[in-house]
């Protein structure tokens, strides 16, 4: 082959690259993205106290009762237990790809996975500790208050470093590589027909209006109701908690959709058992739209497509307690 064929032949690769990647971006929902600029150690330690059920009064609860990274990065209830086998008032949301939330909880009353971490320890309803406790029970256990010092650089451990080690660990539970995202990367075979109409019907419904971006959702607050009202008996009123403005009852923060045939139920209430159900209602009340039996399965069909590489690392083994740590009392 010539030189100037060669040139060609490069010039027409590199604009199918290029057409490709406009492709790509121009689709409401993008690929999740490798994490990038964590600390190590940072993660290393947040892992631990992720894990650790010492935060909590009981000696039982820890981050990931509710938020089981083997389940979806959530618990599969409708509202999760808590400290004294208390019902929590919400549904607890995935933790998996939280990073990319524009706030954290239901409502949106944390700013960032930092603010969030620290809520459920302090909270009575949930692991019923306080934070002077939690941080407490870390300087009893010697292994701990050497660790916190190597990230740290410090001999004082507080609630802060507590929380932003859980914060680091947890920015790195993103699950890219879905088939999905391989579709739009380029694999037009990762997906098949059923899966390809279900999300141009997605598109076309309206669904994109709220759920685009690389966690497809996570990214706004809406009103859950808009065509029809939604009724339930969950007390929580959404942003309205948080702002104080009555034009913001009901409106939750959009659930992120990535890996979302692992995290039934659905709703801030848990009111939805099964995807079917929960595209039936958000087709209904939000979109004033019926979908057939058909185009229901289809829409199932392609959010299964959004299930991504899960989280893979070995469990941390967690230092032992001393005899001044506080035993476990999980049943008083």
């Amino acid at each position: 082959m010539s030189i100037q064929l060669k040139a060609i032949s490069i010039a027409v690769a590199l604009g199918m690259v290029a057409t490709a990647a406009v492709a790509v971006t121009q689709e409401p929902i993008t690929p999740i993205q490798p994490v990038k600029n964590i600390n190590l150690a940072q993660v290393e330690l947040g892992k631990k106290l992720y894990f650790d059920p010492r935060l909590s009064k009981s000696g039982f609860i820890s981050c990931n009762s509710c938020h089981n990274l083997s389940m979806g990065g959530t618990d599969n209830l409708k509202t999760s237990i808590g400290d004294h086998w208390q019902q929590g008032p919400i549904n607890s949301p995935t933790v998996l790809n939280s990073s990319l939330n524009v706030a954290q909880f239901w409502d949106g009353r944390a700013a960032d996975l930092k603010e969030q971490a620290g809520g459920p320890i302090a909270n009575p309803g949930e692991m019923g500790f306080t934070h002077e406790l939690a941080v407490d029970v870390l300087k009893s256990i010697p292994e701990y208050v050497v660790e916190f010092k190597q990230v740290f650089g410090t001999d004082a451990i507080n609630i802060d470093e507590v929380t932003q080690a859980i914060a680091e660990f947890e920015k790195t539970l993103v699950t890219p590589n879905s088939r999905f995202d391989q579709y739009l990367l380029g694999d037009k075979d990762a997906i098949n027909a059923t899966e390809l109409a279900g999300y141009t019907l997605f598109k076309s419904s309206g669904c994109v209006a709220c759920h685009n971006g690389e966690a497809v959702g996570g990214n706004s607050f809406q009103k859950m109701g808009l065509v029809e009202p939604y009724k339930s008996t969950n007390a929580a009123e959404g942003l309205s908690a948080v702002t104080g403005k009555d034009a913001d009852r009901f409106k939750f923060k959009v659930p992120t959709l990535r890996n979302v045939e692992m995290t039934y139920p659905y709703f801030h209430d848990g009111e939805a058992k099964t995807l079917t159900e929960a595209v039936d209602v958000m087709g209904r009340l939000q979109l004033g739209k019926k979908y057939t039996e058909e185009e229901n399965a289809q829409i199932v069909a392609f959010l299964k497509t959004l299930t991504g590489d899960q989280p893979a690392f070995q469990l941390p083994i967690l230092p032992p307690s001393t005899d001044n740590t506080p035993a476990p009392k999980p049943f008083e």
